[in-house]
């Protein structure tokens, strides 16, 4: 259970406003948002996931698959649809019952609470999921989960419907903030918080 929250590295500091160019996308039916691809890359700088091997089953056009190999990792990758990504499966996460050794993924935000369960039953070692930090303060359900990370991450990404990067749209300014959230099957303290910076050395 989920009681408290440390703070790895100090004090919270209070972030310098700057004006960003923002962009309003019309809304992707299925949740499927492109996040870029440092995200993924420096989640595999600073985790350790065991097994090497890395399942995304929301693959989209392959950003985190790519990333893991670069990494190291073996990688599976499948979609609820074809997204562009090759190799890449067809299949619904949440109704296969396929046995992952660490999954990390960018879920459709409007389904993250069943993405994180289901993930938590099908998964040996880690998830991590990206999710927008806005949803955090109410999801009261992760207080049931063994959730061992949060990564702040820095500068704000934007993360753009997918149709908008397919019409060959280049995304920037990111207004909303995002994290990885990192679950370690039999982990039972309090969720350690950190800060995730694109530049590698800077946190």
């Amino acid at each position: 259970m989920i009681t408290d929250l440390h703070i790895a590295g100090g004090a919270i500091k209070p972030a310098h406003k700057k004006r960003v160019k923002a962009h309003a996308w019309p809304a992707e039916a299925d949740g499927w948002y492109v996040e870029p691809a440092w995200c993924s890359k420096r989640l595999f700088d600073v985790e350790n996931f065991r097994g090497l091997r890395i399942s995304d089953p929301c693959c989209g056009m392959g950003t985190i698959p790519r990333e893991a190999v670069a990494a190291g990792f073996d990688s599976f990758a499948a979609d609820l649809r074809l997204r562009g990504y090759s190799p890449g499966l067809v299949e619904d996460f949440l109704t296969s019952d396929r046995w992952h050794k660490n999954i990390v993924c960018n879920p459709p935000f409007h389904d993250i609470e069943r993405f994180v369960r289901h993930a938590l039953k099908v998964t040996a070692h880690k998830v991590a999921f990206i999710v927008p930090v806005a949803r955090l303060p109410a999801a009261h359900w992760l207080r049931e989960t063994p959730l061992v990370r949060i990564w702040l991450l820095t500068p704000r990404p934007s993360m753009p419907p997918g149709h908008v990067i397919l019409a060959g749209e280049k995304p920037g300014g990111g207004t909303a903030d995002y994290g990885w959230l990192v679950w370690e099957q039999g982990y039972t303290g309090a969720p350690e918080l950190r800060w995730l910076h694109r530049d590698e050395g800077a946190q």
